[in-house]
This record gives structure tokens, C-alpha cells and sequence, in this order.
């Protein structure tokens, strides 16, 4: 007879331990761990067991500071020694650019709970004596950063949970999934089946091939990472009979590693290059791989060591006693893959994480809060898997995780578009706006343009944490579209057509805003049922039972999986995703009818085809498309969907026709700095699962007079509403904020920037920013960190540019 529970965790590393402790935690304790051999026996063993809590995302170093906390509360908890060393970490910056991104994580450091500083080249020695680096301009300094040991912290989540009643099973290898009648899933192993109504995968190397077993594709490969112990370092034994602290973890770009103490020695641990970098299992992982480790590969990182030893003479000097390399899973972005199984019901992943031990305590208690509770408590929207697309297929993986991993001690700048894999997704217009200039950024894995260079300009991105010279380019991009007409190619964004007898019922539960007339658009939110927002969409009425949905590119899969879980059995409803079968275009400003009118019948006046209407016709040869008057600027325009086989054609004729009205090609960077200009949410930045759609001053897309997925969340929310999103007008020289920045007044955090940019319409930075009631007044002035520096800020009115909306209308 098969178990039955109610959850089932198969894998038992760091991470199957930590959801197993997590559910437990919350009052599951119907709930088993399945593991083919013993705890820890993958990668966990053998880990260096390195918690950083750096990361420039508010939301992960909020993640990673939930597994601080419950480490260092376990051994209290549990009585099981965890080996958790507080001893810090010193990170050097031995370049402007790098020193540049640290000043930029201090500007959102405080906003995560995280205690951090810059300190000086003289300090940072005295930190790390053993340090000899003269070319350092300074470090950041993680008081509260650490190594614990990653079998003990593992056992203890695993004895905490089985403390609550939860099981552990060694020993049960999982060799299959069956969905049953009822909806539950049986989980078969070589000692039996299990029956549960939640299935869990932590199976670390082994994820593509669980995935396989229920027909998923995971973007993750597991990579090989190797590191050394030494002998005794004498001036180390000296330190520690003095009676001095452990020094920090310490990270240099100059060696690409780390150094910490182990024992009377040291580790050294070097990050191979992409060109070096081996990989595994990527086709399965061998039968006979089990607690095991690899052979050294001291050739591939031999430029770390000599390098390390000249900037830390004192490891030179000591003996290398072993080495431990072994793989862990790895993705293309270094993060975890946390969240529902696109396309199953109840299955939910915990693969692809690269750094197990950091992440363990995190993973189990935002996974379990999610299971549990049916959502989180802050915006986990990054570690989505369904963030990746159908293009994430293993060929594209490996190539992504390798750049991945292979980079990861390189410089890196925010907007950075790495080149493997690339490119993979191209509209018809690619080859033609690269001719044009485009500098092509990547969306869902299609290209999309972010700048153009014009005539005798490279077009190649420049990348830096200050202002370089393309921001010329780009303004010029934004006074076209606010003087004449710009063309954006707006291809990658996700479309969705629903249709059938039950299309308008069935979406006018979902979405929060009324639906649309037959030939009207609105904007139109899915929330979750705690009333954040899960999605934005544009919803044209095409037909009285049929209606077209667009999205942000990254939203394709997770869209269209939250929305398929809601389809009825009846079958009345039909919803298809057709992002590949349409292109699009922006045609945008007060000149965009002048460049449009010629080329098609569609009568285009205010009277004919009013603002926030849709209509399908012909432009130029062009049939079936469908033009939407709405756009991202704030001014005069069309978004045209069209049949892809057309766009080539109808590229060349929009050009064509708009060369005597000055049409100019338009990338993102400028639509960013005009949609900032407008007040305009951007999604997952100033609306996500976190905020209530009232903090994200999503008031008037709000209908209250009907039943919505949140509409009870927001009634009750509506009179506890404490921080809201406003504009900010920023004094901005040399740098612009960007996104999480603090947001001080009189010296005290007060809240955090949402999303920022230049503004090359008004010469300054524009910023949306969550602050408390009290301080979203207009006029209030407050400062907001840039590279350190705070830099004055005042609340302006929303949509600085035109706020009476009437360019639009034109």
C-alpha cells in the first residue's frame, strides 16, 4: 500500500532540507523528504559553505537575510551544532568601476536590513593583514557575513523538521510521478509509492532529470567548482594563539577567488573562466556519481593562484594539502529556479540553485510560505522559474551557464547584456535596424533594440555605473518622439488572444478594471488574491467574444501559466498565446498620423479612432493588422500588430513614409526615460506581488463595483494604506539612480526607489519611489543615494510631462 501525505520534498540537500524544515515550520508535518542515498550527498557535502549577502536586488538580499536568521537561530532551536563563523567578508575594488558598484549596493544595502561599509585601503589591511594588494582604491566590508558547515546546517533543518513529526526516507530513490484521478500525485521509489497532494523537487544535480520525468525542460546545468585547502599558514596559527578574530572572507577581482580561513590554513577558492569552465552531467548525471568528488584541474585556474599568491605572499608560502572540486547547479542568470512547475498542478521546483547552503534556509521559507499560505510575503517574482521561456532549452543553457559562471568574478553593470546564446530570437527587422544602427539588448530571449547609433558611430554598448556618451543618442531618440514621430520595434512583447462563449465572463473575474467595449482598449491588472499584482495587461475587444491581451516579454510563460490554471473544464473559454505569430511596431508622436494616415484607409482622425481604441486593417500590403492607439510615451501614437510575415515590408514603408516628418528609430533607453516622464508603472519594479495595486497607485484601473482575484484583499487594505508610490524629481551630475535606491529625509531611511532613469526631457532624474503617506506630499524634499553621494530629491505630481494626458489625445 502506498504512503500517504500530504507533501512530498525528493532530494536531501541543503535546499530539500530547508522546505522540509520550512514546512514543518508552518504546521505541515503530514510532509516526507525522499533521498536516493544519504543527506548531503550530492553537492552539499562538499561545499564551501560561503554565505554572502551581497546582491543589489532589495528583494534577494532580503532572501538572503532570511537565511542569516535561520541559521543562526538553529543550533538554540535544534541542539545541532551548525558551524556557523560570523567572521565577515572584505570584497576589493581595485578599479573606479568596481568601487563604483559598491558605492551603488551601499545605496540599497540599508533598504535590505543589511549592515555594510565602505572602508579605505588602509583599513582594509588592517582587516586582512595577510593582504598585500597597493592597487586597491578601497573594499566593502560585510560585518555579518560568514561560512558554516553545509552538513550540519543540513541536518540540523532535516532533525528540526522530523522534531515537528515530519519523515525523512534514505535510501528511496524517485523513479517516477503519476497524476492520479483525484488530482494527487503518486511518487514512485524503489521502496515503495507515495501518494501526496504536493510534489517538491530539490534534486540539485539530478534536476534535468527529474524535470524529464514530468516533462519539463529545466534551464539549469550543473557546473564544476574546485577549491584548496593548505597546510598551516604560520602567521594564521599566530593570529589565532594571540587570541584575534577569524579574518573575513576575502574576494578579490585581482585573483577572481576567495580566501578564508580553514582551520590553521587557508582555502582557496578560484572562479574558472568562461573559456576554461567545465560543466556536468549535462546529459544526466552517471550512475555511479554519489557522495563523490572529481579529479583537480589546477591548470585551468593556475593565473588565479600565481596572481593570489602575489597579492597574499603568506598562501605562496604554504603547502597545498587538498583539493575538493565537484558540480553544483548553475543558471543562466545565478539564480534559483523557486516556484511553480509551469503547466502542473501542485508541483513545484526548487532547482537550478547556485549556492545551496547560502540559499537553503531562504528557499525553505519562501517555498513553504508560498505553498502554505498560497503567496509570499515579499516579491519572490525573480526566482520564478516560469521567468524563463521555452527558449531556455539545454543547448541555449549551456551556453548561458557557462558565460554564466565563467563571469561571475568579472565586472558587471546594471542593463548588462551578456552575448552567448545570442542571437536566438530575431524578428524580420533585425537585419534591417542592424544596418540602421540598433545596439540589440535581449528580451525572452528575443533581441530588441535598445539604442541607435547613428552614421559613424560604433554601435556597441559602453558600460558603466555613470553617464557615457550614448545618452547623447538616446536623447535625441526621446526629442523625436516628443517633437516628431519615433518608430519602436515592440516585437517581444507577449500576446495572448482569448476567445469562445465564456471569454468575457471568464475575464471579467480575473482582471480588476472593466472590460472594454467592442473596438476599445484598457489597461487592465490580474492581482493575486492579497491584491498584489501579478499581471499587467493591454485588453482590446476585437470581437464581442474575442479579445487580445499584451504583456511584458519576460511575462510570456508565467502569464500564460496563471492564467491556463484558471481556464474552466467547460471548455468556453480558449486562450491561445500567439507572442510569435504577430510583430509589432510603435509609431509615436505628434507627427506619428502624419507618418501612419498615408498608408492605409483606416480613418485615423480623433473622431474616427478615438484615444485608447483598437481597429484591424490593411497598412501599406500589410492585412490583418491590428492598430492599437495606445503607447509607453505619453504622446500621439499607434501600436500596430501585424501578421510577421509582413513586417519587412511594412518596416520599409513606415520609413518611407515617415522620412519627411522626421521619423527617427527609438530603442528601450529611450522609452524608459519618456514612460518615467509620464508616471507610467513599469511591471515587477513599481507593481509586483509584494505591493497592494493601492501602494502602486493603481487607483483608477481599480472597479470596485464588480468581483475580481483580490478584490476582498484590497477592501480591507483600502483604510490600512500606509506607503504609496509618488514621483520623484532627482538633482542628478554624472550618475542616475535606477532601481532600490534609499530614500532618506532629515538623514533616516524612508523608503526606496521602485525605478529611476534620466529624464531627457527635464535634465534630471525622474524616480518612482514607495514612501510612508505622510511623506508623499508634493513639495516634501527628501535625498536619494547615488554612488554614495545623497543627491537632493523632491515629491513632484504624478506624470510631470503633460499631466492633463492631452498629447495622447491629439
Amino acid at each position: 500500500m502506498a504512503s500517504s501525505v500530504r507533501a512530498v520534498v525528493v532530494g536531501g540537500g541543503c535546499v530539500g532540507a530547508g522546505i522540509l524544515y520550512g514546512l514543518a515550520k508552518r504546521g505541515w508535518t503530514d510532509v516526507a523528504l525522499l533521498e536516493r542515498t544519504q543527506l548531503t550527498a550530492g553537492s552539499t557535502w562538499h561545499a564551501a559553505g560561503l554565505i554572502p549577502s551581497y546582491a543589489r536586488s532589495r528583494n534577494i538580499g532580503r532572501m538572503i537575510a532570511r537565511s542569516i536568521e535561520i541559521y543562526e537561530r538553529l543550533e538554540a532551536e535544534t541542539g545541532q551544532k551548525v558551524g556557523w563563523h560570523k567572521c565577515g567578508q572584505l570584497r576589493i575594488a581595485n578599479t573606479r568601476d568596481r568601487l563604483d558598484e559598491y558605492k551603488s549596493y551601499m545605496d540599497v544595502a540599508e533598504t535590505q536590513g543589511v549592515q555594510a561599509r565602505i572602508v579605505s585601503p588602509a583599513e582594509a589591511r588592517e582587516i586582512w593583514p595577510l593582504l598585500d594588494n597597493k592597487q586597491m582604491l578601497g573594499a566593502l566590508y560585510h560585518p555579518d557575513d560568514g561560512h558554516i558547515a553545509p552538513a550540519d546546517v543540513t541536518q540540523a533543518m532535516a532533525k528540526g523538521a522530523r522534531d515537528l513529526g515530519a519523515k525523512v526516507h534514505l535510501g528511496t530513490e524517485v523513479v517516477g510521478f503519476e497524476r492520479m484521478l483525484g488530482g494527487e500525485w503518486k511518487v514512485r521509489t524503489t521502496r515503495g509509492d507515495f501518494v501526496c497532494e504536493h510534489v517538491i523537487l530539490a534534486t540539485g544535480n539530478y534536476a534535468r532529470q527529474t524535470g524529464a520525468m514530468l516533462g519539463l525542460d529545466i534551464p539549469a546545468i550543473p557546473i564544476l567548482h574546485q577549491y584548496w585547502i593548505t597546510e598551516a599558514v604560520p602567521e594564521i596559527v599566530e593570529r589565532k594563539r594571540s587570541g584575534f578574530p577569524e579574518m573575513p572572507i576575502l574576494r578579490d577581482e585581482g585573483f577572481e577567488g576567495y580566501l578564508r580561513e580553514e582551520g590553521d590554513g587557508l582555502m582557496f577558492g578560484p572562479y574558472e573562466r568562461t573559456e576554461q569552465l567545465k560543466l556536468f552531467a549535462e546529459n544526466g548525471v552517471p550512475e555511479w556519481f554519489g557522495a563523490d568528488l572529481l579529479d583537480e584541474d589546477f591548470d585551468a585556474v593556475s593565473w588565479n593562484w600565481e596572481r593570489a599568491t602575489e597579492l597574499v605572499p603568506a598562501l605562496g608560502r604554504a603547502g597545498l594539502k587538498r583539493n575538493v572540486r565537484g558540480p553544483f547547479q548553475m543558471t543562466a542568470d545565478e539564480l534559483p529556479l523557486m516556484g511553480q512547475a509551469w503547466g502542473l498542478e501542485n508541483v513545484w521546483l526548487a532547482e537550478g540553485v547556485p549556492g545551496g547552503i547560502l540559499w537553503g534556509g531562504a528557499i525553505g521559507y519562501y517555498l513553504s510560505e508560498r505553498i502554505v499560505e498560497g503567496g509570499n510575503s515579499l516579491d519572490t517574482a525573480e526566482l520564478d522559474p516560469r521567468r524563463f521561456g521555452d527558449y531556455a532549452n539545454k543547448n541555449w543553457t549551456r551556453e548561458k551557464v557557462r558565460e554564466a559562471w565563467g563571469t561571475h568574478a568579472t565586472q558587471h553593470y546594471p542593463g548588462q547584456d551578456m552575448p552567448a546564446s545570442r542571437p536566438q530570437k530575431t524578428a524580420p527587422s533585425y537585419d534591417r535596424l542592424s544596418q540602421l544602427g540598433a545596439v540589440w539588448d535581449v528580451l525572452n530571449g528575443w533581441e530588441m533594440p535598445s539604442w541607435f547609433a547613428p552614421e559613424g558611430v560604433e554601435a556597441r554598448n559602453v558600460y558603466s555605473w555613470r553617464w557615457t556618451a550614448k545618452g547623447s543618442y538616446v536623447d535625441a531618440e526621446v526629442q523625436a518622439v516628443r517633437k516628431a514621430a519615433g518608430l519602436v520595434e515592440m516585437t517581444p512583447m507577449t500576446k495572448f488572444e482569448v476567445s469562445g462563449s465564456g471569454a468575457e465572463r471568464w475575464l471579467d473575474a480575473i482582471l480588476a478594471n472593466k472590460l472594454p467595449s467592442l473596438g476599445r482598449v484598457v489597461l487592465a491588472h490580474h492581482l493575486t488574491a492579497g491584491g498584489g499584482v501579478q499581471a499587467e495587461y493591454v485588453v482590446a475587444r476585437l470581437r464581442s467574444d474575442q479579445f487580445y491581451l499584451i504583456s511584458t516579454p519576460r511575462a510570456e510563460r508565467l502569464n500564460f501559466d496563471e492564467l491556463c490554471r484558471l481556464l474552466p473544464k467547460d471548455g468556453s473559454v480558449q486562450l491561445r498565446n500567439v507572442s510569435g505569430d504577430r510583430g509589432a511596431f510603435t509609431i509615436v508622436g505628434p507627427k506619428a498620423r502624419d507618418v501612419l494616415q498615408p498608408l492605409t484607409e483606416i480613418d485615423l482622425s480623433n473622431e474616427a479612432f478615438p484615444w485608447f481604441s483598437a481597429r484591424s486593417g490593411t497598412v501599406g500590403m500589410a492585412s490583418d493588422v491590428r492598430l492599437l492607439r495606445v503607447n509607453y510615451s505619453g504622446e500621439l501614437g499607434w501600436e500596430l500588430y501585424h501578421p510577421l510575415c509582413y513586417q519587412r515590408h511594412l518596416l520599409d514603408a513606415l520609413l518611407a513614409s515617415g522620412e519627411a516628418h522626421g521619423l527617427r528609430l527609438v530603442g528601450l533607453q529611450a522609452l524608459e526615460s519618456l514612460r518615467l516622464d509620464k508616471s507610467y508603472r513599469a511591471m515587477y519594479r513599481d507593481m509586483n506581488l509584494e505591493m497592494s495595486a493601492w501602494e502602486s497607485g493603481l487607483d483608477r484601473f481599480i472597479n470596485l463595483d464588480k468581483d475580481f482575484i483580490g478584490r476582498a484583499a484590497l477592501e480591507a487594505k483600502r483604510t490600512q494604506l500606509a506607503r504609496r508610490i509618488v514621483t520623484l524629481s532627482i538633482d542628478t551630475d554624472g550618475a542616475s539612480a535606477f532601481a532600490f535606491e534609499g530614500v532618506h529625509r532629515e538623514g533616516k531611511l524612508v523608503g526606496h526607489v521602485t525605478s529611476a532613469g534620466y529624464s531627457y526631457t527635464f535634465g534630471h532624474d525622474i524616480a518612482l519611489a514607495l514612501l510612508p503617506l505622510d511623506l508623499g506630499l508634493v513639495g516634501t524634499e527628501l535625498e536619494v543615494s547615488i554612488l554614495g553621494q545623497r543627491r537632493p530629491a523632491r515629491v513632484i505630481a504624478d506624470s510631470p510631462y503633460d499631466p492633463s494626458g492631452a498629447r495622447g489625445r491629439m
